[in-house]
C-alpha cells in the first residue's frame, strides 16, 4: 500500500535521525485520504508528536502568504506584476536595477543574492536599507538565484500596498489560526520545536513556537520569506483550495464558492498564471511557486503540471492538479537533524512511493 510504503520512509528517516518528527497528509480537492504522525518533538523529549502538532513552515511562507497577499493586491489593481521595484522603495536605484519588477521577485529573478553577508539588522528600516544597496548577483531575469531578501523586500512591498502588517494582511485573506504568524499562546505548547542555527543570537535554547529563521526572528516573527506556522492539516485545506480552483479552471468554468475554497483569493485565470513556469533561462519558478523537474524534491512521478515549494525546516507541500492530489510533509529537521540534502531524498522518496496512492 502506498500509504505504507510512505510511512515506511518516514521512519526510516527518524530512525536515521533526519528529524524527530514528521506529520503527512495526502488529499484531493474533497477531503483528505490520508494523514498520519511520527515520532517525537525532539531527539531529547520523547513526547509523541500529533496530527494537530504545528510545525514552522519556513520558507512554505513565500507561496502560501506573501505570494497569496501579492496576487490578491493585483486582482485589486492596488499593485501590477510589472511594476518596477523602485516605484516602492527610493533606495532601490542604479542602472543595474532598474530593470527589476514585482514579478521579477516573485520569480527569485531580480538579481539579489540568497543573504545578506552580515549579521541581519534590528529594523525593517535597516533590512529594506541593506536590501535595496546590496550588488546584484547578476542582471535581471537573466537567471534564476533563490533569494531570502527577494521575499523579504517583496514582504515589506505587500504589507505596505496592503496598508496592514503582513500577519494582518494574510489573516484577512486567509482566516485560520492553524495556518498564521505567531501562533497564539495557547498553542505554543503544541509547536514541534526547533534549534537555532550556530550564527543565530539566540543558540543555546530551545525555539517553540518562535520563529527559527534569525532573519524572521528579526523582524519580529513576520517576515515575507518566513514565519508561517502551521498543521499538516491547515496546510492541507490550503492545499484543496488551490485544487479546487485550478478544477475549474481546467473546465473552463466561473469561480462559485465552495466548502473548501469560499476564503480562496484566486479566480482560475490568476491560478494558472501563478503556477506557469517563468521565461527566465534555466529557472523552474513560477509566481512564489516551484515547478516540477524530476531531479527535484517532489520525486520523480508527479505530472509536469506539479508545483510546490519546501522550507529549511523540513516542510513540503506539492500539488499535482491533473491527479487531483496534494501532499503535505511536515517535519522539524531544523532540531538537531541531518542536512538538507538528506532531508531532500527523504522527500524524494515519500513523494515517489506515494505516486500510485
Amino acid at each position: 500500500m502506498p500509504a505504507d510504503a510512505a510511512f515506511g520512509v518516514l521512519s526510516e528517516a527518524v530512525d536515521a535521525r533526519t528529524f524527530p518528527a514528521a506529520v503527512a497528509e495526502v488529499g484531493d480537492r474533497a477531503g483528505v485520504i490520508w494523514t498520519d504522525a511520527i515520532g517525537s518533538r525532539s531527539f531529547d523529549d520523547r513526547t509523541p508528536v500529533a496530527v494537530d502538532t504545528l510545525f514552522d513552515l519556513a520558507s512554505l511562507t513565500k507561496p502560501l502568504a506573501t505570494t497569496t497577499i501579492a496576487l490578491a493586491l493585483v486582482d485589486a489593481s492596488t499593485i501590477r506584476l510589472d511594476d518596477a521595484v523602485a516605484r516602492f522603495f527610493p533606495e532601490w536605484r542604479g542602472s543595474d536595477r532598474e530593470a527589476a519588477t514585482v514579478r521579477d521577485l516573485l520569480e527569485h529573478a531580480s538579481g539579489l543574492p540568497a543573504r545578506l553577508v552580515d549579521p541581519p539588522p534590528a529594523t525593517r528600516r535597516e533590512f529594506e536599507h541593506e536590501i535595496c544597496r546590496i550588488r546584484l548577483e547578476y542582471p535581471p531575469r537573466t537567471q534564476s538565484i533563490y533569494s531570502d531578501l527577494g521575499f523579504i523586500l517583496l514582504g515589506f512591498l505587500v504589507a505596505d500596498a496592503s496598508a496592514a502588517p503582513l500577519d494582518a494582511a494574510f489573516a484577512r485573506l486567509w482566516p485560520d489560526r492553524l495556518l498564521a504568524f505567531r501562533p497564539d499562546p495557547d498553542l505554543r505548547a503544541r509547536c514541534a520545536p526547533t534549534l537555532p542555527m550556530a550564527q543565530d543570537t539566540r543558540r543555546g535554547r530551545v525555539l517553540t513556537g518562535e520563529v527559527h529563521d534569525n532573519y524572521a526572528a528579526a523582524l519580529g516573527g513576520v517576515a515575507g520569506h518566513a514565519g508561517l506556522f502551521g498543521t499538516a492539516g491547515s496546510v492541507g485545506r490550503f492545499a484543496r483550495m488551490l485544487l479546487n480552483v485550478w478544477a475549474r479552471a481546467a473546465a473552463g468554468s466561473p469561480r462559485t464558492p465552495g466548502r473548501d475554497d469560499s476564503a480562496g483569493p484566486f479566480t482560475p485565470d490568476r491560478l494558472l498564471e501563478m503556477t506557469t513556469r517563468s521565461t527566465v533561462p534555466g529557472s523552474s519558478r513560477a509566481l512564489g511557486w516551484d515547478t516540477m523537474l524530476p531531479t527535484s524534491s517532489c520525486g520523480t512521478r508527479m505530472s509536469s503540471a506539479a508545483f510546490g515549494h519546501v522550507g529549511f525546516t523540513g516542510t513540503s507541500l506539492w500539488i499535482d492538479p491533473p491527479r487531483d492530489r496534494y501532499f503535505v510533509l511536515l517535519t522539524n529537521r531544523a532540531c538537531g537533524g541531518g542536512t538538507v540534502d538528506e532531508m531532500r531524498e527523504v522527500r524524494r522518496a515519500f513523494h515517489d512511493a506515494l505516486a500510485d496512492f
